[in-house]
């Protein structure tokens, strides 16, 4: 059976939360393959634990459109689909700009200083081809106005749509020129510097529809 490095032994409680999140993150980072067959009692194997978290975890991340499930057979990651990552890209686009629109009349000079230097880290991960820490760093640009924006509807609806994005990107990162959005997010910096409301919350947008775009050269 293959090993998979973000799937590791549950010590603790909550066995169908941390199932759910490890594989997740498998599935988005291409540990678990698109078209790739799971089976409950193997993952029950490596997690050390009963089929039942396991098949309420697998239910969870089928409901979110990541994996189908053959009823008595095996589970299956989906395919990526790219007419499916247009549509998510522009549902995730539009939920950054509205929490962006939310949070700029909170932002503090200490959050523009730490998107400064979160870009900048972006832009070192990006020069060593690490894709993992490239989108984590992406992750915590962003976070900046979600955080700021205090709307817990706004990160529940992303959730689940995020996702779609990040298996395309983790798929294409290393083989599209330009995928980097250091340029973009020094942009978004400036308009805050300069107070320009609009301007951030377009510019956001803008960063997200376009990631579709690259992604899909």
């Amino acid at each position: 059976m293959k090993t998979y490095d973000s799937i590791q032994s549950i010590q603790r409680q909550s066995l169908r939360e941390q199932i759910y999140q490890q594989l997740k993150t498998a599935i988005i980072r291409l540990e678990l393959e698109p078209g790739e067959k799971v089976r409950d009692h193997d993952l029950a194997n490596e997690f050390n634990v009963s089929r039942t978290p396991v098949r309420e975890a697998l239910r969870r991340l089928e409901d979110e459109g990541l994996v189908v499930s053959n009823p008595g057979s095996f589970t299956r990651v989906v395919e990526i689909n790219l007419e499916e990552v247009k549509q998510a890209t522009v549902v995730v686009a539009s939920l950054h700009s509205l929490a962006t629109k939310i949070a700029f009349p909170q932002l503090t000079e200490e959050d523009i200083e730490t998107l400064e230097l979160i870009n900048k880290q972006l832009k070192r991960k990006l020069e060593k081809k690490d894709v993992i820490g490239a989108v984590e760093a992406d992750d915590r640009f962003h976070e900046v106005f979600l955080k700021r924006s205090n709307n817990h509807e706004i990160l529940k609806a992303l959730e689940p749509v995020e996702s779609k994005i990040r298996r395309l990107e983790f798929a294409k990162f290393n083989s599209v020129e330009g995928i980097n959005s250091v340029s973009d997010h020094h942009e978004i910096i400036k308009a805050c510097r300069e107070s320009k409301s609009q301007t951030v919350t377009n510019l956001v947008e803008q960063n997200w529809l376009s990631l579709f775009e690259l992604l899909t050269q």
